[in-house]
């Protein structure tokens, strides 16, 4: 009888167990409505996460919806409340709309010659892309030292306060209006004195952007956005404005710049001549002839015009850009990895441990097997147009040049 009983109990026991596993299945199982138009406001506004921030959830309280987070796209934020208040779901807004108050009539200048620009606000965290002297950003936040930014090509990092200059809404137009200077050697320095053997105030690169108040005896007297006075020779730099205003670039410009580059090395996250990743150094090419295209081989691969997709390289001319990685499948999607520019004789160059030149030539000593095999098509950026793609003369970041302001009206 008492085993009967023990077995009856342990039925019972079995059956309760289960009936509190399956309430507990069903209640996790219960669909949060909220997310789901989260996950498709998300979708429109901000699928690329490296360039638009909607960090945003949906926490359950009782009958309504508490909606926290961050984002920087306040029309997609209302566009969420709308969606909600068209299906009758109850919700309280604590979505945090960037930039934050501190912020909110601020802007930034990078002050030193390459920021490096990271995936959060720490030394430690990942070196995602850099910015180099006098790029304009957005600020959004700060946390301690770290400013939350982003950059002309619309990336979004972290920068510690000793690369950028945070400007008043007033200053950063004085900034703006000033007349600029453009650093045109791959590397150099500035000086304290208008001779180079005196102390060097700074190192420079390629492309880095200071206000000019003057020359004296062979240099351009400079200042930097925090305060900083030095002296440039004359012959490593340019007038911004004469700069901009002969720029009209074609693919062998773009082969000479590569090639004032060759040998720098490869660098993960790496957009200067100081260190350079594969997109990072087509990006780096681009943008000394006037051009800012997108960050990541990734996103270049979207913009421009299809030249090319079944290695008919007869159809390139030089600087176009070639891309390689995996093709998508029935179960995978695509995916870029690296990218170089055409140079013309079956060649690109590319940063793959280094800058270099590699050949789809197969009886070439330089011909690069692994990105033959690995090839997935080719797109024409030059003298297109196109989101993702700014041309300085047309839309001028650094100044507020007239007629560049109105071209780009």
């Amino acid at each position: 009888m008492k085993k009967i009983l023990n077995s009856a109990f342990l039925a019972l026991a079995l059956l309760m167990l289960s009936s509190c596993n399956n309430e507990k299945n069903t209640a996790s199982d219960t669909p949060n409505e909220a997310e789901n138009l989260i996950a498709e406001v998300r979708q429109e506004y901000a699928p690329d996460k490296r360039v638009a921030l909607f960090d945003i959830e949906a926490e359950e309280n009782k009958d309504t919806y508490i909606l926290k987070g961050e984002s920087n796209l306040p029309e997609a934020v209302e566009n969420l409340k709308e969606k909600l208040k068209s299906q009758n779901i109850n919700f309280k807004d604590s979505i945090q709309i960037l930039p934050e108050e501190e912020m909110a009539n601020s802007k930034g200048v990078i002050k030193i010659s390459v920021a490096n620009l990271r995936g959060d606000a720490a030394h430690s965290s990942e070196l995602v892309t850099q910015a180099t002297l006098g790029m304009p950003v957005n600020v959004y936040k700060k946390n301690s030292n770290w400013y939350l930014i982003q950059t002309p090509d619309d990336y979004l990092a972290w920068v510690d306060g000793g690369g950028v200059q945070i400007y008043s809404e007033e200053e950063f137009k004085d900034w703006k209006a000033s007349e600029k200077l453009i650093y045109l050697q791959p590397s150099g320095n500035s000086f304290a004195e208008a001779n180079t053997n005196s102390e060097v105030v700074s190192d420079l690169v390629a492309g880095d952007i200071l206000e000019l108040t003057g020359t004296e005896n062979g240099f351009f007297k400079v200042e930097y956005p925090d305060g900083r006075t030095a002296y440039i020779q004359q012959k490593e730099g340019k007038k911004y404005k004469e700069w901009l205003q002969n720029l009209d670039p074609e693919g062998e410009d773009l082969i000479a710049t590569s090639r004032k580059l060759m040998g720098l090395p490869y660098l993960w996250g790496g957009t200067s001549p100081k260190g350079v990743d594969c997109s990072g150094y087509t990006k780096t090419i681009y943008f000394l002839n006037g051009i800012v295209i997108p960050r990541d081989a990734s996103q270049q691969v979207h913009t421009g015009k299809l030249v090319d997709s079944t290695r008919n390289f007869e159809n390139l001319v030089p600087g176009d850009l070639l891309f390689f990685g995996r093709p998508a499948t029935d179960s995978t999607s695509e995916r870029v990895v690296h990218v170089g520019m055409w140079i013309g004789n079956n060649e690109f160059i590319h940063s793959s441990g280094r800058v270099h030149i590699s050949s789809m030539d197969k009886n070439a000593e330089n011909f690069d097997q692994g990105n033959y095999d690995r090839y997935l098509r080719t797109k024409r950026l030059l003298n297109q147009q196109g989101e993702g793609l700014t041309y300085l003369r047309k839309k001028d970041i650094f100044t507020t040049d007239a007629a560049s302001a109105e071209a780009s009206e």
